[in-house]
């Protein structure tokens, strides 16, 4: 294992005007992968953020619910809490930018600038709203594109062909907080001079950013750094500034020190020394995780900041792309907007972690949420391959010996394979590979499957005199499902934490690795997950506002006026039907239409309650092939866990089970 380090990780402020969606969740989730990675290893890792507090929108989001921006803070704090809660994000500190400490560092930061020589004074022309008395941010000045003509675009860049430019240059501008049209008026601000910093800051891009990011920054070098305006004029919730009148800092000034005063809080809380993470001589390391769009505060004016007042800068700054959804923007007006806690009231938020973590590099490339790659991925992956090889193995273990694992592993051999294959794991895990990495452990979890199924332990503990092999090869299975439980850990924490109760060995972490589990008891298996339907996650999409993934076949055109509504192709395909073998069967007590099946589906034992003890006894249906519905969710009941459908016909006559000819095998599937 890599020796102890400490590290202080970031993710950007999210906006203190409502809750967090989907998009904000690609950022912590990647950030907090990492986090939870780290410390499986063994490191010293703290996980600091907050809301960004202040500025024009959450002046006028407070004037529009009548209330104060105080109170909208507060609000805003708990549900972002909440959300980060829902989906597992570890996050030690919270904040709110318009915290005390938060307040402390920015003046003491503004007061070393200025005392260095780093801050400037000029007036400048800026949009003025006559009837709102206040100056216009650039994101609220909309007009036609003064390089292309296109209309309704910000003001200070165009989304049709890219053009930066000044709310002044557009033509036809029109303020959105009150419609009119903006007066131009003068105004002396501050700046932050960034010109004495473009050697630095070149050399420390070049070093510590990923060389795509570089790349980009280059460009922006060739053109020349250009003085920062860290002031706003009243009204504008925000922090005073000190010595001046009516002036404001500008929101992303006291928003960067965010990182900072969260961090600060967090020390004085816990013992620890702020000044042997921030200081220039610190040996702690410090990421900040943000989003590609935002890469010129955190790559040019932060690490500016930091340094011209004494501080060290982060170590390094890693980015992640946009979120779409089945291929469109994530926007309120196409219908493509989902709150994280919308998500989470249909969706298990652990499906959707795994998911970004399959799709998430690291480089910032955008990331689609296809529903029904999704919901594939999910069945696929988690169920089908990871979840699957504690459901074959933990059964045996219990039926031969009394839940108790094996004294030994068979093949040592093959489960130092996968130990071995835990550095290059890891390499992905510390790259923010995390794409690369879930391809490496679903590999492993093919390779547990194909194992388990070439030794055939259902087969084999027919034979008496072969339990004692059931049981060795049915504890390998359970050792490589818990290495992979190690693996999965930073991605899923809330199911290792189930699978943890299962094994009853204690916390998994990285350091367990060498030492196979052998000898003790592990608890009966409880279905850890239960399978997505597309229906199902296609309804949550549609009730928060984004419309069904065509791409999967499904839209309301399909329903059509019949007595039943009729499905494609692709509908179809999602039904995966197997043929099964009837190994066992027998009366269930307290219930008069149904009966406990045990089915042989080719290589995974399946129990499945069915509604037809009134039609067969259970000694007549004992070696017979039935047809399995084998990707139904589990359904919980008072006798137990059914996990599947054996299909019938019925009507008034009765129930008749649907029959398979001869030469189908079980675990075949029907087409």
């Amino acid at each position: 294992m890599p020796a102890p380090r400490r590290i202080l990780v970031t993710a950007a402020l999210p906006y203190a005007n409502n809750a967090l969606h989907i998009g904000h969740m690609v950022e912590y989730v990647q950030t907090d992968i990492w986090v939870r990675f780290q410390r499986s290893r063994g490191h010293e890792v703290w996980f600091c953020c907050a809301s960004d507090a202040h500025g024009t929108p959450t002046m006028l989001k407070a004037e529009e619910e009548n209330t104060t921006p105080e109170a909208l803070l507060d609000r805003v704090y708990l549900e972002h809490r909440r959300d980060f809660d829902t989906f597992g994000i570890s996050v030690d500190n919270y904040k709110t930018t318009h915290a005390p400490e938060n307040r402390e560092l920015t003046e003491e930061l503004y007061r070393r600038l200025s005392s260095a020589g780093h801050i400037a004074r000029r007036t400048i022309k800026q949009a003025y709203d006559i009837q709102r008395g206040m100056f216009l941010p650039d994101r609220y000045v909309r007009g036609t594109c003064p390089r292309c003509s296109a209309p309704d675009q910000y003001g200070d860049s165009c989304e049709v062909c890219g053009a930066a430019y000044s709310p002044l240059d557009l033509k036809d501008a029109v303020s959105t907080v009150s419609g009119t049209a903006p007066a131009i008026r003068e105004s002396e601000h501050l700046f932050l001079r960034l010109a004495p910093f473009e050697t630095e800051l070149r050399a420390w891009v070049d070093a510590n950013l990923d060389s795509g990011l570089a790349r980009k920054l280059a460009e922006w070098f060739e053109v020349g750094l250009q003085d920062w305006d860290i002031s706003r004029d009243a009204p504008y919730f925000g922090f005073a500034i000190p010595a001046e009148s009516d002036k404001y800092f500008y929101v992303w000034f006291d928003a960067l020190i965010g990182y900072m005063s969260s961090f600060l809080s967090f020390c004085r809380t816990q013992n620890l020394s702020f000044d042997e993470f921030w200081s220039p001589e610190s040996a702690a390391e410090l990421y900040h995780f943000i989003g590609k769009d935002i890469v010129y505060f955190h790559a040019i004016y932060w690490p500016a900041m930091l340094s011209g007042a004494g501080y060290r800068k982060p170590s390094s700054v890693v980015t992640h792309g946009f979120l779409t959804i089945n291929g469109q923007k994530m926007s309120k007006r196409r219908g493509t907007f989902i709150f994280a806690q919308d998500f989470a009231k249909h969706v298990d938020p652990e499906y959707l972690r795994y998911y970004f973590a399959s799709k998430l590099g690291p480089t910032p490339e955008d990331i689609d949420l296809s529903l029904a790659d999704f919901v594939a991925k999910v069945n696929s992956d988690l169920v089908g391959k990871y979840v699957n090889i504690a459901s074959r193995c933990a059964g045996f273990i219990h039926k031969l010996n009394d839940g108790r694992l094996g004294g030994e592993l068979p093949a040592r051999e093959l489960y130092d394979s996968f130990v071995a294959e835990g550095e290059a794991i890891a390499a992905d895990f510390e790259a923010c590979n995390y794409a690369r990495a879930v391809r490496r452990i679903m590999a492993l979890a093919d390779r547990a499957n194909r194992y388990i199924d070439d030794h055939k332990p259902w087969q084999m503990a027919r034979d008496s005199e072969s339990r004692e092999a059931v049981v060795d090869i049915c504890t390998q299975g359970i050792n490589l499902f818990r290495v992979l439980s190690i693996y999965l850990k930073p991605l899923v924490p809330l199911l290792v934490e189930r699978v943890e109760s299962f094994l009853g060995s204690g916390e998994l972490t990285w350091q367990q690795i060498d030492s196979p589990l052998t000898g003790c008891r592990i608890e009966k298996f409880k279905a850890l997950l239960n399978r997505l339907d597309l229906s199902d996650v296609e309804n949550m999409a549609v009730q928060a506002g984004q419309p069904p993934d065509t791409r999967s076949g499904r839209t309301e055109a399909d329903a059509q006026d019949h007595d039943q509504p009729t499905i494609d192709i692709g509908q179809f395909a999602q039904i995966d039907l197997r043929v099964a073998r009837i190994t066992a069967a027998r009366h269930v007590d307290g219930a008069d239409k149904l009966l406990e099946i045990r089915l042989d589906a080719g290589g995974a034992e399946r129990t499945v309650f069915s509604g037809i003890r009134k039609s067969y006894d259970p000694e007549q249906l004992v070696g017979r092939h039935v047809v399995l519905v084998a990707n139904l969710a589990p359904r919980k009941m008072r006798f137990g866990i059914s996990e599947g459908m054996i299909l019938a016909a019925g009507d008034d006559d009765g129930i008749f089970l649907l029959d398979v000819d001869a030469g189908a095998t079980p675990g075949m599937k029907v087409t």
